[in-house]
């Protein structure tokens, strides 16, 4: 088993910052990727940003490069979503997964087989 725990959503204002944490344990626990998605109100699940565990290189979806970063911390099994410049349209639910085996590319949702339970972020304009 696996679990993901996600920290650091909150409320804040139209470009502001937060910083997404996410715990990752369990005996099963290794990692291909690590990825952040998000979900708004009546919206699909969207990718966000991923990060290979093992080369630490990382990807972002457009609406997103340049304003947000992910990094890792091997050591402590963290992942983090460095948020600036946040926008209305940033409000969602934010979530923390796991790919450990490489099921699919990295923004491919049914490739990650665990996920956090989320955490509410809030952009008021």
């Amino acid at each position: 088993q696996v679990q993901l725990v996600e920290s650091g959503g909150g409320l804040v204002q139209a470009g502001g910052s937060l910083r997404l944490s996410c715990a990752a344990s369990g005996r099963s626990f290794r990692s291909y990727y690590m990825g952040w998605f998000r979900q708004a109100p009546g919206k699909e699940r969207e990718f966000v940003a991923a990060i290979s565990w093992i080369t630490g290189n990382t990807y972002y979806a457009d609406s997103v490069k340049g304003r947000f970063t992910i990094s890792r911390d091997n050591a402590k099994n963290m992942v983090y979503l460095q948020m600036n410049g946040l926008r209305p349209e940033d409000t969602a639910v934010y979530y923390c997964a796991v790919n450990r085996d490489y099921s699919g590319t990295y923004s491919l949702i049914g490739g990650y087989d665990y996920w956090g339970q989320g955490t509410q972020v809030t952009v008021s304009s």
